[in-house]
C-alpha cells in the first residue's frame, strides 16, 4: 500500500468516525425530544450510545413514531373532541376527550369464536354487498382464504359495487399478485398502507396499519384480531389454527368504523370516498363505542382507557392477549388491583410465534401473578384474540394487543361496549378458551432469567 493510498483511507476512517459520531448526537437529541413514554426514551439511548453501530441503523429504519414526517401527513383520525364537561361514564368521556365518537345504541352484534365461523361469516358479508365493500387487513394470505376473498371481490367489482382493499405494507408480499391484478381489472382499487423502505429520518416503517376492518353498505361491519389467512380463518377446521375471535355488527357503529377506513384510505391511496350510502338502522341492544388510535390521535387512545379502567376496577378484569408486554404503569395497575382483591386474569399462549415478546414480557407477568393475578397460558397453539372486560362496565374487542407496539406505536382499531348483556358474551368467550389453559410459567434459573431481564430492558423497542 503507497503512502498516498494509506493516507486516503485513514482520512475516510477519520471522517466515517466524525460522522458516526455527529449523526449519534443528532439522533440522541431527536429521541429526546420525541414524545414517548420513560421506558422507551431509555431504551433507543441505550442502543444509540452504547452500541452505534446497531442502534443508529435500527433507529433511522424503525425509530419513528407520532412525529414521523409521513404519518404526520395523515389527517387526524378525530379532528375534533367533546367538552371536557360532556356526560357519560369515565372510560366512554376518555375516549371522547381524545376524539372518539359518542358510544352508539341499537346494534346487533355477532361474536365468531372460531374461525370457520369467522370465515363463513366474511363471505356472507361480501356476497350481500350492494354498494361498497371496504377492506383492511395486516395481512391476507396467498392460499384458500385469500384467494376465496379475492375471487368474490373480483366478482363484486365486476358487478358494480365499489370495493376498496387496504394492505399493510409490511405483509402486503404475502397476497396473490395474480389474484389482486384480476380484482384490479374488475374494477377494484388495491392500495398498500406506509412503505417500508424510506429515506433516512422518517421513521415510518415502525408504524403498521394494525386495523382489521371489514365494512359492507356502510352498514355491517366486522373487527377483530383475525386476518384474512389460512392460521387465522378457513372454510374447515385446520389442525394448530390459531384461537382468535372477530364480531360483526349491523348497526350505527358501523358508520363510525367506515369513517376509520374512509381516513386511512384517504391516506394510502389518495382518493376520497363518500362518507355513507344510507344509515344504518337500530335493530339490536348493543351499545358501543368504536375508538382508533396510532400516531393519526391526539392522545394514546387505548393505552389511557386501559389505565383508567385498570385503576378503576372492583370486580374483575379479564385480560387475552397474544403479547404481554405493558409498560411500568400498566404493571402497576394491574398489580394494584390483584393486591386491592380484584379478580385479575391475563390469558396469553404458553408460547407464541414470537420467542423474543414471551421473553420480554414475562417478567411483567411474574410481578402480577406475585401480587394474586391468575396467569392462565393457552395450549396448546397459539391464541391471538385482543378481549378486555372490566367489572360489568366495559368489554372491548378489536385488533390492539396489551403490549407497548399495539398502545402506542401502532394503527389499532377496538369496540368498547357498554351493554350489560355484550359485556357478559365477552366474559363468558374467555371463560371457555381459559378452561383450555393450564400450567405454570417456566421456571426461572439462571439462563432463564438472564433472558428475561435483557426481554424486559429491550421491551419498549420490540
Amino acid at each position: 500500500m503507497t503512502a498516498v493510498h494509506a493516507g486516503w483511507v485513514w482520512l475516510f476512517s477519520h471522517l466515517s468516525t466524525v460522522l458516526g459520531f455527529l449523526l449519534a448526537l443528532v439522533i440522541l437529541a431527536r429521541v429526546l425530544g420525541e414524545r414517548r413514554a420513560p421506558a422507551s426514551t431509555f431504551a433507543w439511548l441505550l442502543a444509540v450510545a452504547l452500541v452505534p453501530y446497531v442502534g443508529v441503523p435500527l433507529y433511522l429504519v424503525f425509530g419513528g413514531r407520532k412525529l414521523a414526517r409521513r404519518a404526520a401527513k395523515k389527517a387526524r383520525l378525530y379532528p375534533a373532541s367533546d367538552p371536557p364537561d360532556a356526560p357519560g361514564a369515565d372510560l366512554e368521556r376518555i375516549l371522547r376527550s381524545d376524539g372518539a365518537p359518542r358510544p352508539s345504541s341499537g346494534n346487533r352484534v355477532a361474536l365468531f369464536a372460531t374461525g370457520e365461523a369467522a370465515f363463513a361469516g366474511l363471505l356472507e358479508m361480501i356476497e350481500s354487498a350492494e354498494r361498497s365493500i371496504h377492506i383492511a387487513t395486516f395481512i391476507l394470505g396467498d392460499d384458500e382464504v385469500g384467494h376465496a376473498v379475492l375471487e368474490r371481490l373480483a366478482r363484486k367489482a365486476a358487478a358494480g359495487v365499489e370495493v376498496r382493499l387496504l394492505l399493510d405494507a409490511l405483509f402486503s408480499f404475502r397476497a396473490s399478485r395474480r389474484d389482486l391484478a384480476a380484482l384490479e381489472r374488475s374494477g377494484g382499487k388495491v392500495a398498500t398502507f406506509m412503505p417500508v423502505v424510506h429515506l433516512p429520518f422518517r421513521g415510518h416503517a415502525n408504524l403498521r396499519n394494525h386495523r382489521k376492518i371489514v365494512v359492507v353498505d356502510g352498514v355491517t361491519a366486522m373487527v377483530g384480531g383475525m386476518n384474512l389467512a389460512r392460521e387465522y380463518m378457513g372454510p374447515e377446521p385446520l389442525a394448530g389454527r390459531w384461537c382468535d375471535v372477530s364480531m360483526r355488527v349491523d348497526g350505527p357503529a358501523a358508520a363510525d368504523l367506515q369513517a376509520v377506513f374512509r381516513s386511512d384510505w384517504s391516506f394510502a391511496a389518495g382518493e376520497s370516498l363518500r362518507a355513507g350510502e344510507q344509515k344504518a338502522a337500530a335493530s339490536g341492544a348493543a351499545t358501543i363505542q368504536v375508538a382508533g388510535s396510532g400516531p393519526d390521535t391526539s392522545s394514546d387512545t387505548l393505552y389511557d382507557a386501559y389505565l383508567t379502567g385498570l385503576f378503576q376496577a372492583r370486580r374483575r378484569i379479564f385480560i387475552a392477549t397474544p403479547y404481554f408486554i405493558p409498560d411500568e404503569a400498566l404493571a402497576r395497575a394491574l398489580v394494584l388491583a390483584a393486591r386491592r382483591g380484584v379478580d385479575v386474569r391475563v390469558l396469553v399462549p404458553a408460547r407464541s410465534n414470537h420467542r423474543i415478546a414471551d421473553l420480554a414480557g414475562a417478567s411483567y407477568l411474574r410481578q402480577v401473578q406475585e401480587a394474586g393475578a391468575r396467569i392462565c397460558l393457552f395450549h396448546p397453539g397459539m391464541m391471538h384474540a385482543k378481549v378486555t372486560v372490566i367489572d360489568d362496565a366495559v368489554g372491548v374487542l378489536g385488533s390492539a394487543n396489551l403490549d407497548m407496539r399495539s398502545l402506542f406505536l401502532d394503527y389499532e382499531i377496538s369496540l368498547f361496549f357498554y351493554s350489560p348483556s355484550e359485556i357478559e358474551h365477552i366474559a363468558d368467550w374467555f371463560s371457555t378458551v381459559q378452561a383450555r389453559s393450564g400450567g405454570r410459567l417456566p421456571r426461572r434459573g439462571r439462563l432463564r432469567g438472564l433472558g428475561e431481564d435483557l426481554g424486559r430492558l429491550v421491551a419498549p423497542l420490540v
